[in-house]
């Protein structure tokens, strides 16, 4: 009884829906979360998006716009979340394979090691041009000439590319011109005069190395990195001029051996098993080609050891490669350049 006249009271002069009634305002005020939807309508996105639906309003200055998240619910699946990068640009290294990141990189990273090997690819341009040189070889020094200079011109280029310096025209350039410059002083003074012609246009062409480089306005260490690489690249370039200097025959027998021995190199084999197996395959090339010219079974050793040569320049392209493009490049030219000095030297030992 008590309740009655407060009730009353209460009642008195109220009107239960005036005139302009809205029955949202009564709901505002019994739901404080309707109240805070409500206030959300006038002052836009705020922070409590991770909680509530966001309702579009009119952005305001005070609170920058967020970005919509859809309510997480068992029923719906959540896309992937992205890979967080690093300062370098580059992801993680996952097993599935990035793009973004080279073998090497992924290799270091993964705890494995970061000699990629060139693949087959590569394997069988350098047994192409390894055949090119052995048949042309039988044919004259003329002949000779034309895949050599192709094999110096991407060992020019594929030392630079090894060494992660691209665009490096004025080295590539350099040592391309002193095999050139090599390989005309070996055609003026004959394969008599080999070692002379190789090693005097290699210490001309340090002495013009050296000239570019003091020449340069980089940093001391650049500079000094950018002489050795151009030195090398040289060395490298005006050696396989060795070639024209060989015997002939010595030269038809080597580069056949080194292109078997590069190709089964390549060969889905454990490493050990796999350098054995491209020695002896470059050992039984060298005896039948050797057939063919006077070196009979001796060619079995100069095949064997053009192969060792040729592995060794295989195992250098393929250590911690920039790009794909250094085993169309180094992954080509190095085994078949590291065994010009070998076929020269054997082939004036047995021959």
């Amino acid at each position: 009884m008590t309740e009655q006249p407060y009730q009353n009271q209460y009642q008195q002069g109220y009107d239960p829906q005036p005139q302009g009634y809205d029955p949202q305002w009564q709901q505002t005020y019994d739901d404080p979360y309707a109240a805070q939807q409500h206030t959300q309508q006038w002052q836009g996105q705020t922070w409590e998006t991770q909680v509530h639906s966001p309702v579009q309003g009119v952005e305001t200055g005070y609170l920058p716009p967020q970005p919509y998240q859809a309510p997480q619910s068992s029923q719906t699946p959540q896309p992937p979340q992205a890979p967080g990068v690093d300062g370098t640009g580059y992801g993680p290294a996952t097993l599935g394979g990035n793009s973004r990141i080279t073998d090497a990189q992924r290799a270091r990273l993964e705890g494995r090691s970061p000699v990629i090997e060139p693949g087959m690819q590569p394997a069988a341009l350098t047994a192409l041009l390894g055949l090119l040189l052995s048949g042309t070889a039988a044919v004259g020094s003329y002949a000779l000439l034309v895949p050599l200079v192709v094999l110096q011109a991407v060992t020019a280029a594929g030392w630079f590319r090894l060494n992660g310096m691209w665009p490096a025209r004025q080295g590539i350039a350099l040592a391309f011109l002193g095999a050139l410059a090599a390989d005309a002083a070996l055609l003026v003074a004959g394969r008599g005069h080999g070692p002379a012609a190789i090693l005097g246009t290699l210490g001309v062409w340090v002495l013009l190395s050296l000239v570019l480089q003091l020449r340069s306005h980089a940093d001391p260490d650049e500079r000094m990195y950018g002489l050795m690489a151009t030195v090398a690249s040289a060395a490298l370039a005006i050696v396989a001029a060795g070639y024209l200097a060989a015997d002939p025959d010595a030269v038809t027998v080597g580069a056949a051996a080194v292109a078997v021995a590069v190709l089964a190199r390549a060969l889905p084999l454990p490493t050990p098993a796999s350098v054995v197996v491209s020695v002896l395959a470059a050992a039984g090339a060298g005896i039948a080609v050797g057939g063919l010219t006077d070196f009979g079974a001796k060619g079995a050793l100069l095949g064997a050891t053009a192969a060792a040569c040729a592995l060794i320049g295989h195992r250098v392209a393929s250590y911690d490669y920039p790009s794909r493009f250094v085993h169309f490049t180094a992954g080509v030219a190095l085994p078949l350049a590291s065994a010009a000095p070998a076929l020269w030297l054997l082939g004036r030992a047995l021959g």
